[in-house]
């Protein structure tokens, strides 16, 4: 017995860490099928002892709430649910009743109240008892409505993500692959908690409704759906659900729950929302209510989560990738096999804390899964050799390496400030799109340029025409393109201070962060540079890490240089400090369809930024005029502003603006 109470204590330990990294801290310590497996080993041995240890998370749910976001307490608890892998187990939940069968999304759980038609309050989950309060940054949530018919009080539980496309689409705008977001939840569970809700809005958060907690006066038969179609005619989007019983024609007009799963199931791997798995929910309401509840889960609904579909195989290597930062990511590499139709060799293992709980070594036979049937992931390894050496040298430049343990996962970094790979990858970095923005200098050519000496340091860039007979000689390039990589490099010279920053690749900062920076201490950069943290730490989004590493970062002569040495190179725009300054202050606008007088929308929107106003994305109570040059469009933003009154402009009314 001694045995099994020390096992569980170190389970629910390990479970904990793992919840609260995942959770709290948006990041990942253990895959969910080492989550699964370790949960489900620590509930068997609490049924077998009749014993539940203190702090065991079958017992509670989530983690206090970590942040400057103002608290609040549910008014009644968040359970989490029981779950399974069997169709069977769920048939036999259902028995005889008419049952609910709705994607599992995978976000972050908001509890929104309306009151007379008006978004009153947004609280998230939290630790399931108290929540934050994120009523601002809902509203900017691309499909949530912010008035409604029915005017008593609503209360609504929903799951806040970010699709898959839209994730994929900020990635993509980030050049260090070390950088990118891990996944959709991670990345919106940091905007949906952001100070900021103008980088909540850039985000593109979307809300989907499963749950109805109070509505007053309002009578639906008994019955959860009826409740969903009902919010549907609120104006909300509603999880996709089927109406199903245990067995095919048990019930009228409703699905068999093997089916109806199958059904499911060949949507996973082309659905757009994150999910992991589904939710079988009781129809009748008076009847699921009589089930009760345990500490943790209520009895009138079961999550059902994906049996993966596992393939066993052996592991050929480990690949280190070096990246900007210095971080050395692992990568498993495996002889092929076929997994959710597609062929898999390759699974991050993403830092050294999971390769060593997995005891990799080359040879060792591993199971692989896709996670959530699209993620490549190692689930076990029935070898265990731990046969692994952990380089001691970099692969790319031979530098010494050294292990670091950051918030308590291991991970592999290169010591050599002048490392090849984070050479290329930094330089990958300064000329991007939304940094230097310098075209004709990919990672290829990058690397063409660093080997052959010819740049050493940013500043180095602006004066490749030293070299113009050795470039224009190289393979790949010739006269054409060496004159529109100059070209590039020299309309580049103008440029802003946020641009300027965040091309330095400053540790967590990006450009949104880079461009509130730069506002909030008025495009100084002397001022920046000698910022303590506190003073930082002010700037809507900047939390303290964020501030101390870059704090840390100007602490740094040589880094002070780099700036100092760019600003000989670039001349900064100054500000619009003209009477127009303040032109459209206090002034929210919605820009839709072709643009004529501006290059494109992006353009648009600076120019009304410049001039004291902001863009929005949806149109809303909030707006103050949408901008169309088709006034008499029908399209839903033209029809959305008439029914809210709110004037419609062409680009000419914008350009003649004389208020």
């Amino acid at each position: 017995m001694e045995q099994k109470i020390a096992r569980m204590k170190e389970l629910a330990a390990t479970l904990n860490t793992a919840a609260r990294a995942y959770y709290q801290e948006s990041r990942e310590v253990m895959s969910n099928f080492e989550y699964d497996k370790l949960y489900d080993e620590l509930q068997a041995l609490e049924q077998e002892t009749g014993i539940v240890v203190a702090g065991s998370p079958t017992a509670f749910v989530g983690y206090e709430v970590l942040s400057d976001l103002p608290k609040e307490t549910h008014a009644s608890p968040m359970l989490s649910l029981d779950k399974t892998k069997e169709v069977a187990q769920l048939q036999s939940f259902l028995g005889s009743q008419k049952g609910l069968l709705s994607w599992k999304l995978d976000g972050l759980t908001i509890v929104l109240t309306y009151q007379d038609g008006v978004l009153q309050k947004a609280v998230t989950r939290g630790n399931g008892e108290v929540g934050e309060v994120v009523t601002s940054n809902a509203r900017t949530f691309v499909n949530l409505p912010q008035r409604i018919p029915y005017q008593g009080r609503l209360v609504v539980r929903g799951e806040a993500l970010i699709t898959y496309s839209d994730f994929t689409k900020t990635n993509e705008r980030i050049a260090e692959e070390a950088d990118r977001y891990k996944n959709p939840r991670n990345l919106c569970a940091g905007s949906v908690r952001q100070l900021n809700s103008e980088v909540t809005a850039s985000r593109k958060v979307r809300i989907y409704i499963f749950g109805l907690i109070e509505a007053e006066d309002v009578d639906f038969q008994n019955s959860h759906y009826a409740q969903f179609l009902w919010l549907k005619h609120q104006g909300f989007d509603v999880v996709e659900m089927k109406q199903v019983c245990a067995w095919p024609g048990q019930i009228e007009d409703c699905m068999g729950i093997e089916e109806a799963v199958a059904q499911f199931g060949e949507q996973v791997t082309s659905f757009d929302l994150p999910s992991d798995g589904l939710v079988l929910l009781m129809d009748d309401i008076v009847y699921g209510e009589s089930l009760g509840r345990t500490a943790k889960f209520p009895r009138n609904a079961m999550a059902f989560k994906w049996k993966d579909e596992t393939a066993e195989t052996t592991l050929r290597a480990i690949h280190w990738s070096p990246s900007r930062t210095g971080l050395i990511n692992p990568v498993a590499v495996f002889d092929p096999v076929e997994l959710e139709g597609t062929t898999v060799t390759r699974a991050s293992v993403h830092n050294l804390s999971i390769m060593e709980a997995l005891e990799l070594g080359v040879g060792d036979q591993i199971t692989v899964y896709k996670a959530n049937m699209i993620i490549p992931q190692i689930g076990e390894n029935l070898t265990r050799s731990g046969k692994l050496e952990i380089p001691s040298v970099c692969p790319v430049c031979g530098g010494t390496t050294e292990i670091r343990n950051v918030n308590e996962v291991k991970s592999l970094y290169c010591t050599n400030p002048d490392c090849q790979a984070k050479k290329i990858k930094s330089f990958e970095l300064f000329v991007s799109r939304d940094a230097m923005n310098i075209d004709g200098l990919s990672g290829a050519t990058m690397e063409k340029l660093i080997d052959a000496g010819f740049i050493h340091t940013y500043s180095d860039l602006f004066h490749l025409d030293r070299y113009q007979d050795q470039i224009v000689e190289m393979e790949g390039f010739g006269a054409k393109s060496y004159e529109n990589m100059i070209a590039s490099v020299e309309k580049s010279r103008q440029t802003t201070l946020a641009r300027l920053i965040y091309s330095l690749g400053i540790p967590g900062i990006g450009s949104a962060t880079a461009k509130l920076l730069c506002k909030a201490f008025d495009n100084d950069y002397m001022r920046l540079m000698e910022a303590q943290p506190e003073q930082l730490q002010e700037v809507d989004g900047v939390g303290p890490v964020l501030a101390e590493g870059f704090h840390g970062f100007w602490q740094k002569e040589e880094n002070r240089a780099i700036l100092n040495g760019l600003l000989q190179e670039v001349e900064l725009q100054a500000e619009t400090k003209t009477e127009d300054a303040l032109l459209f202050a206090g002034k929210t606008f919605v820009i839709t369809g072709s643009v004529t007088q501006f290059p494109n929308r992006n353009a648009m929107k600076a120019y009304i930024e410049e001039r004291g106003g902001k863009v929005s994305s949806a149109v809303s109570s909030k707006t103050h005029y949408l901008i169309n040059n088709d006034v008499t469009s029908s399209s839903s933003k033209n029809k959305k502003a008439r029914e809210l009154g709110i004037p419609i402009l062409s680009e000419e009314d914008l350009l003649s603006w004389k208020e």
